[in-house]
Formats: C-alpha cells, structure tokens, sequence
C-alpha cells in the first residue's frame, strides 16, 4: 500500500519527536509538505528536514490533492480552527493535545468528524505505548483488590519567557500544556468520568495557571487526584499511582517511557517490577493513525474521548475560579 501523506501545518519545536523521526521509521508514513505563517521559514525548516515541498500557507497545503491527512501542532487556540479546515478540505487531521481550547470545540470537532467520516486523533502518544496497557491490566486483573483512589502528576520545568504556554490568548497554562496528560491518565486508569470535588492553581499571570492542583470523585465512590506544573517547586515529576484494598500500582514516566520507565506493583505478599518497550510512544501513536486511515483500525483517543476530556480542564478551571480557555470567561 502507498504511504499515508502527511502535511505539517507551521515548523513547531514538536513536529521533529512527534512526526518527523517516527514517519522516517515507518514505512507507511511519510511527510510530504509543511506550512507556516512565515513561509521562509517553513523553508528553513522544511530544507533542515529533508521535506520535499513547501506551501506558501496553510490553506495552499490543505488544498494540496497529494496529500491524505493533516498534523497540526499549532497553539491551542488555534486547533479547532484549523483541525474543522482540515476536515472540510477531506484530510484526516492528528492534532496535538489538548483537542482544542474548550469542551464547546472539542464538541464541534466532534460533529465535523462524524459528518465527514475522516480520522480524528489527539496526539495523547502516551495511550499507544504497550506501557499504557500494561497499567489498565494490572488494574483490571484485580491484583490491588477493590480500587480506592488514583493519583496521576505531570510537572516539568519551563522557565522561558514569552513561552506561549504562558499566554491566555493562546490557550496556555500549566493543565492545558501537561494538565490534560495527568487528567487523561486519570480517565484512562479509572474507565470512568470524575467530578471535580476542589482546585487550586497558582498563577503565573492573571488567568493563567503555572501549577494545579485537582480532587476528584469517581460516581463508584473512588477518589482521584491530578497535579500539574510549569513552574512550581516539584521541578520534575511524571507519575502514576492507584491504590486499591489489597495493594498499589506506581508507574514512572508514563508519557515518555522511551528514555526510562518502571511499572511496579506491591500488594501483601510480594511486589514485582517490570519495564517494556523502549520503542517511542510517537511511533506507537504514527503507527496507530496510519492503520486508522488505511485499514479502519480503531484509535484510543477519538474525539468523543476528547470531548470527555475537555470537559473535565474545563471543570477543573470553573473549581479553580480562572476563565475557560478560549472564551474569556
């Protein structure tokens, strides 16, 4: 079969780890264009990447016939936009986390998909890695017992001025950037939608959170717990944990097992500790798109999940008393 011709739209500092290294290990993927608002320097980027064709904007490369779907890396508050562009030019669209800036367009995103039939996928990489799986198993076999409570953090250090991870016009902050992989993980690990119970961010500007922190409870009785950072005194930590009656599942590193990762579980009578793939999580999730669009093989992050999630940064936003992302209110 032909590979699936991707077109990136804008040179973000992502697309290399994201798209550009996995396509090159993939035989059914392959980058064939990129856009950006300056166009010399989708040439620069495009000559540095071995791209072969550059369009002098966004809608020149999605009215490109030769190409078959769409990645699009650009800031939050630009994804519904453009991902909805994509869609009623008939390209299938990977779209970088978060969705979009909202519930509200992630719902619109939503409708665009079913009413044309094209792929949708959020780029939440980590859910493609077998490590994913390996977690939800060890939850499902019922070695814990009776699940009790889940925690899952994302925090990283990013001290750069004038990141536009920092700004409100762009749908920025801390839950939006890494928030909405620890509240993804949450989901995930409990198969079920939370309410928020409490939030409490710390801002690095008005509206716009550096660090959160969320409670939450499941309709069972479970509780969970998401913290999240850009900026805060836990420099770096990306980790799960569930607790359930007869024991406790910690995992290190879901999001980026490729540069290291542990999977242990300690229950009364033993505790075990595993490690997987080191194949990066960018080229589980290529791999995933590709077959979505050639074979009609099912993705984990569709956008009905989307929605799901969405829903929940924004509840998490109204519980901390900031503005929902995109709508200045």
């Amino acid at each position: 079969m032909d590979p699936v011709r991707i077109g990136a739209l804008g040179a973000a500092r992502i697309t290399p780890m994201a798209l550009l290294r996995p396509a090159r290990a993939l035989p059914e993927a392959r980058v064939a264009a990129v856009a950006a608002r300056d166009p010399e320097r989708a040439r620069r980027f495009a000559a540095r990447h071995d791209i072969p064709l550059v369009h002098e904007s966004y809608d020149a490369l999605l009215a490109d016939p030769e190409l078959d779907a769409i990645y699009n890396p650009l800031p939050n508050s630009h994804h519904c936009e453009w991902t909805l562009r994509a869609l009623d030019a008939g390209k299938h669209v990977l779209c970088e986390k978060p969705l979009t800036a909202n519930a509200e367009e992630a719902e619109r995103v939503a409708e665009a998909a079913r009413r044309t039939g094209l792929v949708v996928m959020e780029a939440f990489h980590w859910r493609y890695h077998p490590l994913a799986e390996r977690m939800r198993e060890v939850l499902a076999s019922g070695v814990l017992g009776e699940l009790e409570h889940i925690e899952t953090a994302m925090c990283i250090p990013l001290i750069v001025p004038g990141d536009i991870r920092y700004r409100l016009d762009l749908a920025g902050g801390a839950t939006m950037d890494v928030g909405c992989y620890a509240i993804h993980m949450l989901r995930t690990l409990a198969g079920a939608e939370p309410e928020v119970l409490r939030a409490e961010a710390r801002l690095a500007s008005p509206g716009v959170d550096r660090y959160m922190r969320a409670d939450f409870r499941f309709g069972d009785g479970r509780t969970g717990r998401m913290t999240c950072a850009l900026l805060s005194a836990t420099p770096l930590r990306i980790s799960a944990r569930a607790r359930g009656a007869r024991g406790e599942l910690r995992v290190w590193n879901p999001i980026g097992p490729q540069f290291w990762h542990r999977l242990s579980v300690r229950t009364r009578e033993k505790r075990t500790t595993e490690r997987l793939s080191r194949e990066p999580t960018y080229v589980y999730q290529l791999r995933a798109f590709c077959a979505a669009l050639r074979e009609a093989a099912p993705i984990w992050t569709p956008p009905s999940d989307s929605v799901a999630n969405m829903r929940v940064i924004d509840a998490v936003y109204r519980g901390a008393g900031l503005p929902l992302r995109g709508t200045g209110s």
